[in-house]
């Protein structure tokens, strides 16, 4: 687990974007992070189809998302609106 970023538990499943969205606290700071569909699918192995299976699979990974996160908050790769997209 990496102590410079904590993933919250707060994900919600945007399914218009294909997309759940969460938040991290990064030095005291809450970020908005996205991961895609298509990249949870890739980091899981799996094919998931329904909100259930999503954020089990997002549970599954969440140290795999947080490292990534956290990678790309030190190369400071904030898209234009401060999120981080995975």
């Amino acid at each position: 687990m990496n102590q410079d970023i904590i993933v919250n538990d707060d994900l919600d499943w945007q399914a218009e974007q294909q997309r759940v969205a969460f938040s991290s606290q990064w030095m005291g700071t809450q970020v908005a992070c996205f991961i895609s569909l298509e990249r949870l699918e890739h980091l899981s192995g799996q094919s998931l189809i329904d909100e259930a299976n999503i954020v089990l699979a997002f549970e599954a990974v969440r140290f795999d998302i947080e490292e990534q996160v956290s990678e790309l908050i030190g190369q400071e790769a904030f898209s234009p609106d401060g999120g981080i997209y995975l």
